[in-house]
C-alpha cells in the first residue's frame, strides 16, 4: 500500500501528464512573458523623460494592462495564467528536478518554491487590479519595511532582507551569463535566442540588485522611505552618472527577458 506521500507523487505526475495542464503553463508564462516586456516598455519610457508618472514596475504594467477597453478580461485571464505557474512550480518543488542528484536537486527545488510565491503574489496582484482594487501606485515595499523596522533588531532584519535580495540578483545574472536558464528548459536555446536569455536574465539582476541595495540602505539608516521596489530602484539608475543609457540599456535588458519568457513557453520543463 502506497505511503500519503507516494500517493501525492502519483497525483502530481498525473496532473504534469495532462495537456490541458500543459497548455495552461505555456499560456502563463507568455502572461509572465507580457508583464516583464510592458515593465521594459515602460522603463525606456521612463529614460526618455516621458513615462508622464507611470511606474515602470510589475504592479505598473499590470495597471497599464488595466488601461485597456478589455482591461479586467485581460488582467484576469493574466492572473490564471500567473496562479497555474505558481502550481507549475510548486509540483516541480515537489516532484522535480529529477535529474540532478543531492544538493544540487534541493537547491534547484527551493528555486521553485520561492518563485511558487513569486508567481502566486503576481497572480494575486492582477486580479486584485481586475476586480477593481489595487490600482494605487508603489508604497508596498515602504510600509512593509517600516513594520520590519518597528521589531527588535529591525534595521538588522532589513538589512539582510537586502542582502538576500542583492543575492538573488547576482544569481540572476549568473544564471544568464553561465546559460544556467538551460536546465528549466525542454531544450536548450541556441544562436540569438541564447542572447536574449543572457542580456534579458543579466539586466532583470542589475534591477534587482539595485531593489536590494535599497533594502540595506533601509536597514541601515532605520528609515522605510530608503527602501523601494522596482520603480524607485530604476529611478535610482536615472539619477547616476550616464543615467538615463545605463536605465535604458536595463530597460531593453527586461524586455528581453520578456522574450525570453515567450522562449521559455514553447520549451518548458515538466519534470
Amino acid at each position: 500500500m502506497n505511503s500519503p506521500v507516494d500517493d501525492a507523487k502519483d497525483a502530481a505526475d498525473s496532473v504534469q501528464d495532462s495537456g490541458a495542464y500543459r497548455f495552461l503553463v505555456r499560456g502563463g508564462l507568455v502572461a509572465f512573458g507580457v508583464v516583464h516586456f510592458l515593465v521594459g516598455v515602460l522603463a525606456i519610457r521612463v529614460a526618455m523623460g516621458s513615462g508622464g508618472g507611470e511606474e515602470a514596475s510589475q504592479g505598473g504594467a499590470l495597471r497599464t494592462l488595466a488601461q485597456n477597453p478589455l482591461g479586467p478580461w485581460i488582467l484576469g485571464a493574466v492572473a490564471v495564467g500567473l496562479f497555474v505557474i505558481a502550481l507549475w512550480q510548486a509540483i516541480t518543488a515537489f516532484i522535480g528536478h529529477r535529474e540532478f542528484d543531492g544538493a544540487k536537486r534541493v537547491g534547484k527545488r527551493i528555486s521553485s518554491g520561492l518563485r511558487t510565491i513569486l508567481y502566486g503574489f503576481l497572480g494575486y496582484q492582477a486580479l486584485r487590479i481586475a476586480l477593481g482594487s489595487g490600482q494605487q501606485q508603489g508604497g508596498g515595499e515602504e510600509s512593509m519595511t517600516a513594520r520590519l523596522l518597528a521589531l527588535p533588531f529591525g534595521g538588522a532584519i532589513v538589512a539582510l532582507v537586502g542582502l538576500g535580495i542583492v543575492g538573488y540578483g547576482i544569481y540572476q545574472i549568473v544564471k544568464g551569463v553561465r546559460d544556467k536558464y538551460n536546465d528549466d528548459l525542454s531544450r536548450p536555446l541556441h544562436g540569438r535566442k541564447k542572447w536574449v536569455a543572457r542580456i534579458g536574465l543579466s539586466a532583470k539582476g542589475v534591477a534587482v540588485g539595485i531593489v536590494g541595495s535599497l533594502f540595506i540602505a533601509a536597514g541601515l539608516a532605520l528609515d522605510p522611505e530608503e527602501a523601494g521596489g522596482l520603480d524607485q530602484a530604476l529611478q535610482k539608475l536615472k539619477e547616476m552618472p550616464f543615467g538615463p543609457w545605463l536605465l535604458a540599456a536595463v530597460a531593453i535588458g527586461l524586455a528581453a527577458y520578456g522574450v525570453y519568457c515567450f522562449f521559455w513557453s514553447r520549451r518548458p520543463k515538466f519534470t
